[in-house]
């Protein structure tokens, strides 16, 4: 069964594994790579870079003033020893960041964004091990309420407590657990929350933890320790998460655009590579990056799941490792194109032969196949009846071609031809060398007496008298 077939049967009949496979950007206190942290002026960079979100954290002053900051001591961000929850707000606003900034409230925070209804925020409530404070949570609903940005949060915590009470006080708003272990998550915390932000560490652990989540309704975002290096955004983007924390937005950013425009959908069947040349193996289909690996002609694999990204196809054949749909058979029997193997093809009565990107008919156009000149056939896909080859222009139909190179009658490969069944034995086969006409260029009268008259002044012997 040909590429577009595979399309077009799991696209209808397993329309519930088809997923858009973007995720959110949430801004780790803002852009801290670029500003210090949960200031104004690292929160409006986060944003700028494309977070959809801003992850802040909120201590309560001694006066009951929900503070941003996310350590309770604030010597680390202001030079100062003051602890948040033993000082007065006026106090501690006097207090300001490397960039000149004070330490500022929620209600600044909003004020500040309130006409800005693109900018949103993730809430962290910091609570103790007894669950004090114990009255953040209503003021923090009377926060969110007083500026109207019930649309614009979400709330997430380390105390399952804290979330439960925000489910009683703001059951509308989402609140996602964070947890660095699995023994935290049980069945009566997840009751009462609508996700949960896991640490990278357990999804290493046990990457089944994000289908088992989601399979429950509940949305899974990570965190980690912020070294974002690329091996871990490519890890983090075959996982299917819904958000990821980050101290790098616009890199986020960037990798949730790669992501955004592609689908997926599961295949868990064995393969076989026609591809002629080996083909680098990546480790995402988002933003190709080369493993190191390479997968060799007639290599057997198998495949996962298949992904499709701006029109073209990847096939995930194992943690991190994919390449291109197109050059893996599903169903093709490779003892079926055995004796094509080491043709060449010929444009057919030198009609045009457009070629395309993907092996069926519904990809982008190339240029066609230029007349009277041989391309080699790098790879294969389809079925008997409907063989696609790839050449250097790309994509043809088998059918739409002569087959070149079959003149010994007695080779091994041309037995190999008359031995297919009929359903495979394709019949446009180019019986004698091509020898294309050398045009002959006809002067014109004039150029031609000039020479002449050049000639006979050169050598008067060829006069004629």
């Amino acid at each position: 069964m040909k590429l577009k077939k595979r399309l077009i049967l799991t696209f209808c009949l397993l329309g519930l594994f088809l997923m858009n496979t973007g995720f959110t950007v949430v801004g780790h206190r803002g852009d801290p790579s670029k500003y210090p942290e949960e200031t104004i002026q690292s929160d409006t960079a986060a944003f700028a870079d494309g977070a959809e979100y801003v992850e802040l954290d909120l201590h309560l002053s001694k006066d009951n003033v929900l503070v941003v900051s996310h350590d309770r001591n604030l010597m680390r961000v202001t030079g100062s020893s003051l602890i948040v929850s033993q000082n007065d707000f006026a106090t501690l606003s006097q207090l300001k960041q490397a960039n000149g900034e004070p330490i500022m409230s929620l209600d600044q925070l909003f004020d500040h964004f309130q006409n800005q209804p693109n900018t949103k925020f993730l809430l962290e409530t910091k609570k103790t091990k007894h669950n004090n404070p114990k009255n953040m949570e209503r003021l923090l609903v009377a926060c969110i309420e007083r500026h109207h940005m019930q649309n614009r949060v979400m709330i997430h915590s380390f105390s399952a407590q804290s979330l439960k009470t925000m489910s009683e006080l703001l059951p509308k708003v989402p609140r996602l657990f964070i947890v660095g272990s699995l023994k935290r998550i049980n069945f009566k915390v997840l009751s009462y929350v609508s996700g949960v932000n896991l640490s990278v560490d357990m999804i290493k652990e046990d990457p089944s933890l994000v289908p088992q989540l989601h399979a429950m309704g509940k949305k899974v975002y990570v965190w980690a320790e912020m070294n974002e290096s690329p091996e871990l955004w490519n890890w983090l983007i075959n996982n299917n998460v819904d958000g990821v924390v980050t101290n790098f937005p616009a890199l986020g950013y960037r990798y949730k655009l790669a992501k955004s425009d592609s689908h997926e959908y599961n295949v868990q069947k064995n393969g076989i590579y026609l591809g002629r040349y080996a083909s680098n193996v990546v480790e995402n289909p988002y933003i190709p990056v080369k493993t190191g690996r390479e997968v060799t002609f007639l290599k057997k694999l198998y495949v996962r799941k298949t992904v499709i990204v701006k029109g073209k196809s990847y096939d995930q054949i194992g943690n991190a490792a994919f390449l291109p749909a197109s050059l893996v058979s599903l169903d093709l029997d490779p003892k079926l194109v055995s004796p094509y193997w080491s043709l060449s093809v010929i444009s057919r009565n030198h009609k045009r032969v457009t070629t395309y990107a993907e092996p069926n008919l519904n990809s982008a156009k190339k240029e066609p196949l230029v007349a009277d000149t041989k391309y080699a056939i790098w790879g294969f896909n389809g079925g008997t009846q409907d063989l696609w080859l790839f050449t250097s222009q790309g994509w043809i139909q088998a059918k739409k071609i002569l087959f070149y190179g079959w003149f010994d009658q007695n080779s091994m490969a041309f037995w190999h031809y008359l031995h297919l069944p009929l359903s495979s034995r394709y019949t446009n086969i180019q019986l004698l060398p091509y020898n294309p006409i050398k045009h002959v260029h006809v002067k014109s009268w004039s150029k031609t007496q000039q020479q002449i008259q050049h000639l006979t002044s050169k050598f008067p012997s060829l006069m004629v008298g």
